[in-house]
């Protein structure tokens, strides 16, 4: 089992920053990837970026150029260093982990909001 716990979602001026976290727990060595999603009201949750454990990455278009996914692997705590932001970007953050022996994970949820 795998356990994720997000953090780091807030209050922002659009044209700003924040830098998520996911704190990965339990089975760690089974995960292959992590990845993380967005959902905002009304819409289906969205894939935003993931990271392999080679360390290589991919993004949607949306992310890409803005958003940048990276890991600690001293703490097992992965991130989303998100700049620029717009009211679009206004969503509940998950954090996705999968593994070839324990599947997927997922975590609680950030909120993260931009204003104009």
């Amino acid at each position: 089992q795998v356990q994720l716990v997000e953090s780091g979602g807030g209050l922002v001026e659009a044209g700003g920053s924040l830098t998520l976290s996911c704190a990965v727990s339990g089975a760690t060595f089974t995960v292959d990837r992590i990845g993380w999603y967005r959902q905002a009201p009304g819409k289906l949750r969205e894939f935003v970026a993931v990271i392999m454990r080679d360390g290589s990455a991919s993004y949607i278009d949306f992310a890409e150029g803005r958003f940048f996914i990276s890991k600690d692997n001293a703490k097992d705590t992965y991130y989303l260093q998100m700049n620029n932001l717009t009211r679009d970007d206004t969503a509940v953050y998950y954090c996705n982990s999968y593994g070839f022996k324990n599947g997927d994970s997922w975590g609680q949820g950030t909120q993260v909001t931009v204003s104009s």
